[in-house]
């Protein structure tokens, strides 16, 4: 049987999610496709393990409850990827908006060595989606990253895939459960501070928010839209971007008192990039509560087609990981 050997670079949550999924699921996908996908490395900010004969999913999540995902000091996860043999990396490190983090080099390593790439990590693709995009054509491997906009939500494959052959104007969504789950709790008349402080007790909010309630994870998302769905050359920076830390209730009633919501969207077409809080009549798609994310996309054959899924989550992550490595394993099938 053929091999596809893994390497998980950043083993936290998401990482641990993703180890976790193929213990449950790589036997069947072996049976199903021919290949057998196998861990071989992984690391986090300060260890790394490696061995060419496969790693078991559960010791890793051994390991790393005890502390480190491996027992070999960590110097540079760029000197570790080139000095072992791997087939694909999952790059699930820690975003970084302002410079990429170690993620961006982790992946312009594996693409430029003619390895697969799958990743969540939005802060590289939302400054650099261009020029990896064009790294991984050159050396003819995928670069997949499903899980990076709505987790769970499979936006982009429905974009890319299903939607295939369509002309798609524009796609709208909540793209930040934080943010809806914020909004959502100032329409039972909560101020803006309280729903937020509720959110964090929650988990649902870091005790820093800004990445959230500026509207800075949505724009990051918006960027990779634009660029896989409209093929638009951009990086965060060409995003119009408003949060939501000045709406207040007064504003929400207001909205309420005509029958409406408030809710920070993402819109992405040819002409437009922008996030805004925005007044969503209720009983929209677009007026969901809670934490769920939620898109819709405007086809010229199809009409309207919404989606709705959780947009973060260890699992949830962790699976839209899995159909991307389902789809390069079928693909290098059909190649062969």
């Amino acid at each position: 049987m053929k091999r596809m050997d893994l390497v998980i670079a950043g083993f936290g949550t998401v990482g641990q999610g993703f180890a976790e999924v193929l213990d449950m699921r790589g036997k069947s996908i072996a049976l199903s496709t021919g290949v057998e996908p196998r861990i071989v490395g992984a690391f986090d900010s300060k260890s790394a393990i490696y061995d060419e004969e496969g790693l078991d999913p559960n010791l890793l999540l051994y390991n790393k409850a005890s502390g480190k995902v491996g027992n070999e000091p960590l110097v540079d996860g760029v000197a570790f990827l080139e000095s072992i043999d791997y087939d694909l990396l999952v790059e699930v490190s820690p975003t970084n908006i302002v410079t990429g983090g170690p993620g961006l080099h982790h992946m312009r390593s594996a693409l430029g060595s003619g390895k697969h790439l799958i990743t969540v990590n939005k802060g590289p693709l939302a400054l650099a989606f261009s020029e990896l995009s064009s790294i991984a054509r050159e050396n003819c491997v995928e670069m997949r990253y499903e899980g990076s906009v709505g987790g769970g939500m499979p936006i982009i494959n429905l974009c890319r895939e299903s939607l295939s052959g369509q002309e798609i104007s524009s796609v709208m969504g909540i793209l930040n459960g934080t943010c809806n789950f914020i909004l959502s709790r100032m329409d039972s008349g909560l101020p803006f501070e309280q729903a937020l402080k509720e959110a964090q007790e929650l988990g649902y909010a870091e005790s820093d928010p800004s990445y959230d309630i500026d509207g800075i994870d949505t724009a990051c998302k918006v960027v990779i839209l634009a660029n896989s769905v409209f093929e638009i050359d951009c990086n965060i920076h060409d995003v119009d971007v408003s949060g939501i830390t000045a709406i207040t209730e007064e504003a929400v009633a207001m909205a309420a008192e005509q029958n409406y919501c408030i809710r920070l969207i993402g819109e992405v077409s040819k002409e437009r990039l922008e996030v805004s809080p925005r007044l969503v009549l209720k009983g929209h798609p677009l007026s969901v509560g809670g934490t769920l994310n939620v898109a819709q996309v405007n086809t010229d054959l199809a009409g309207p087609i919404s989606i709705s899924g959780r947009g973060a989550g260890r699992l949830e992550t962790a699976s839209a990981i899995l159909s991307d490595l389902l789809a390069i394993i079928r693909s290098s099938v059909n190649n062969k």
